[in-house]
């Protein structure tokens, strides 16, 4: 009896890590119209050393991430956790700490707020009087900074909470939504209490305890996941191998190639959400319309290296993050050399400024020697360097992160259910336009994909 024939559309985590759990179960095939695999992940040489120039860690809180790692052989010599978390913000004028116990950025100890100096006095007293303002009873999503700018003012979603979330998904809190974006915010906002803080504290009483580092990373850069993934894979991936339409055919699916068509029992669309909206716009329209929906924001990477005898006032610490009113390009800097014990070998400081925002384009509309040039007078400015950086990178993600706007968890509840609807058995969409940013995310979700295929396969047979 033949095995039955899947195609993964997308060499990216989410692709390849699904490819992989079904290799034994499905003679499967990854297409990827780039000849690079390994989507968002990307290591670069600065410096002498390998550095990550998209994502840059692992979220060691959702397991999955991990256990893919350790599923492929990588073992306690491999991984790095972070050597500092502490996090800084650059608003009114300095660096300020990250005040402790913060959860997305929403406050829950007043006197950590108030000792970190982001706050001015006014804008402080209006976040202490969160538990006195009464509670809206509002069916359905709301935006980030409707929920948490009515509980505790403006400024707290400003300086705190749009920072935090610019540097995951480059959006605008006005439009993110609370719901799919600040999850446990959103969590807590349900339980009964009146006040937000108390419902937090409540929530972060009742989590599981863990001693384990928030962040875990590959020595050696992130594309040795992807380069395990695609070595053990082998010539089941196809890159530089565009899919061009997808339609279906009786028992399964035809795949139209550039001059082949490919013939599977079922298919994985790992994709963006535009190129999976086009490639569904014939066999399934209701899905595509609701994918082309998503917004995209391009976001860009410049990495750079500077003398260690110009990083001797450099602050300590992980990182800032920079709220948008600040006005600066640099939305976020990794102090790679301060962050993973494995940059910090006093041979050059290393640190990563990402730029970009959904609605705002204007670092990535400057050329790549323009843009160095401006990103490293911000990042000298910020952490105090006394000389230019000696190398400099930069790296374009265009179209890179999918925009959870209001209503993001219903439109994916509308894309499962036209799935069904429309029975189209075999066809199986995931990648980061549905249900999480991130590296474990993307794990996570083709672990569910794999699974998904599997039970679909059982019942063809």
């Amino acid at each position: 009896m033949s095995r039955p024939r899947v195609a993964v559309i997308g060499a990216g985590l989410t692709g390849l890590a699904t490819a992989w759990r079904l290799r034994d179960d499905a003679d499967v095939v990854v297409f990827d119209a780039a000849e690079r695999v390994g989507g968002q992940v990307r290591t670069i040489e600065l410096a002498d050393r390998p550095l990550d120039v998209g994502a840059d860690a692992l979220l060691a809180r959702q397991p999955e991430g991990e256990a893919l790692v350790r599923a492929l052989g990588f073992g306690d010599d491999d991984l790095v956790a972070p050597a500092t978390g502490q996090v800084h913000l650059w608003t009114r004028g300095r660096l300020r700490p990250l005040p402790q116990n913060t959860v997305m950025g929403v406050p829950t100890d007043l006197r950590a707020l108030a000792r970190s100096g982001v706050l001015t006095p006014l804008e402080l007293a209006r976040a202490a009087v969160e538990p006195l303002v009464p509670r809206r009873q509002l069916a359905g999503d709301r935006s980030v900074g409707d929920l948490i700018g009515e509980r505790f003012g403006s400024a707290v979603v400003e300086r705190l909470v749009e920072p935090l979330l610019g540097g995951v998904y480059a959006g605008d809190t006005d439009r993110l939504s609370a719901e799919a974006a600040t999850a446990t915010v959103w969590a807590a906002a349900q339980r009964p209490q009146r006040s937000l803080t108390a419902a937090l504290r409540a929530h972060r009483a009742d989590a599981p305890s863990t001693d384990g580092p928030v962040f875990l990373t590959l020595r050696g850069g992130l594309t040795r996941l992807i380069d395990r993934l695609h070595s053990e894979l082998g010539d089941r991936v196809r890159s530089a191998t565009p899919v061009r339409t997808v339609e279906r055919s009786t028992g399964g699916w035809r795949l139209h190639l550039d001059e082949r068509v490919k013939v599977a029992d079922a298919v994985v669309l790992a994709v963006p959400a535009p190129a999976a909206a086009a490639l569904l716009a014939e066999p399934v329209p209701e899905v595509a319309r609701e994918l082309a929906g998503i917004r995209m924001a391009s976001v860009g990477v410049v990495a750079l290296a500077y003398d260690p005898a110009d990083a001797v006032d450099a602050p300590q610490g992980s990182g800032l993050l920079v709220p948008r009113g600040e006005g600066r390009l640099i939305k976020a800097v990794t102090i790679s050399s301060r962050k993973w014990p494995h940059h910090a070998d006093g041979a050059a400081f290393v640190v990563r400024a990402s730029v970009g925002r959904v609605d705002d384009v204007r670092a990535l509309e400057l050329d790549d020697d323009t843009l160095a040039e401006r990103v490293d007078a911000e990042v000298r400015w910020a952490l105090r360097l006394r000389g230019p950086a000696r190398e400099r990178t930069v790296v374009r993600w265009p179209r890179a992160l999918p925009q959870y706007d209001v209503g993001h968890r219903a439109r994916v509840d509308r894309v499962r259910f036209a799935l069904e609807a429309m029975d189209a058995r075999g066809l199986h969409i995931g990648g980061a336009c549905f249900d999480g940013l991130g590296l474990s995310a993307r794990a996570r979700d083709a672990q569910g994909l794999a699974q998904a295929v599997r039970e679909d396969l059982a019942r063809v047979s």
